[in-house]
């Protein structure tokens, strides 16, 4: 059941669009650095000065370019999707006139929306990798402490933020599984999930409500950041996987609590 699923997720035309799209993001990025250059003087997002000098940096620039809201929003699209989208071409009970039950079938739907978040996060990277290979040279790698890495370092670094920034999806894609359980209408149950990451961007940057800042989803979104420091800062790393961790606790038990009860008539 879990492989039919994948197989179904990754072999849908709006999935794959939505890969592309994550590809093309940062390799476009690394388009613009080569033909304007880049930002001087710390202006711009992070690491974007530093792709001219060497092209690994394209793809750590590509995340921090795409985690604020074109990642959230892929995932609110395949998360707000996940059982809304089944009830509203009316296969939702179909799947569950199997004898795998309700709740095998939203943690296979659960799994599968992991396996979104990390690809959609390592398609960004390699797609700046790629682009930054084609376009700037490679080599060892200056950290933001100011050491060298080597070049197999720097990329295993990178890949490494890749999984971080995708785990830094997972509490989105809990509210999103959850809001999915509470209509047959996908485009609703996406709309409400990407609302509620705007609105965690919106209060994280707002200082007079600095107090729920630490409990926001996005707070920590950007410490994938300190890998390319030597040693390794883990502290806000640590932060944030634990803060998802409990976003995926709370709204996983939700969702499932509401999917194992309601009324299925689609």
């Amino acid at each position: 059941m879990l492989i039919a699923e994948l197989r179904h997720l990754f072999h849908r035309t709006r999935v794959r669009a939505l890969l592309v799209v994550m590809f093309a993001i940062p390799f476009l990025l690394a388009v613009a650095v080569k033909v304007n250059g880049g930002p001087s003087g710390g202006n711009g997002p992070t690491f974007l000065a530093q792709v001219s000098e060497n092209g690994v940096f394209a793809a750590l620039a590509g995340l921090t370019v795409t985690i604020p809201f074109f990642l959230p929003l892929t995932v609110a699209v395949v998360a707000g999707d996940t059982i809304a989208g089944e009830a509203s071409i009316g296969t939702l009970r179909y799947l569950l006139t199997r004898p795998s039950g309700r709740a095998r079938l939203l943690g296979v739907k659960a799994v599968t929306t992991v396996a979104y978040c990390l690809a959609a996060a390592l398609t960004v990277a390699v797609g700046g990798l790629v682009g930054g290979a084609l376009l700037f040279p490679l080599g060892r790698v200056i950290s933001l402490s100011g050491t060298s890495l080597s070049l197999v370092d720097g990329v295993g670094r990178t890949l490494l933020a890749a999984v971080i920034v995708g785990a830094s999806l997972l509490g989105l894609a809990a509210i999103g599984m959850f809001v999915s359980t509470l209509t047959d209408v996908p485009v609703g149950a996406m709309a409400v999930t990407l609302g509620i990451a705007v609105l965690s961007l919106i209060l994280d940057a707002v200082p007079q409500v600095a107090f729920v800042h630490p409990w926001l989803f996005t707070h920590q979104q950007l410490a994938f950041g300190d890998l390319l420091r030597a040693p390794v800062r883990w502290n806000n790393i640590g932060k944030d996987l634990l803060l998802q961790a409990g976003y995926v606790a709370v709204f996983g038990t939700a969702a499932w609590a509401r999917f194992t009860t309601r009324d299925v008539l689609a």
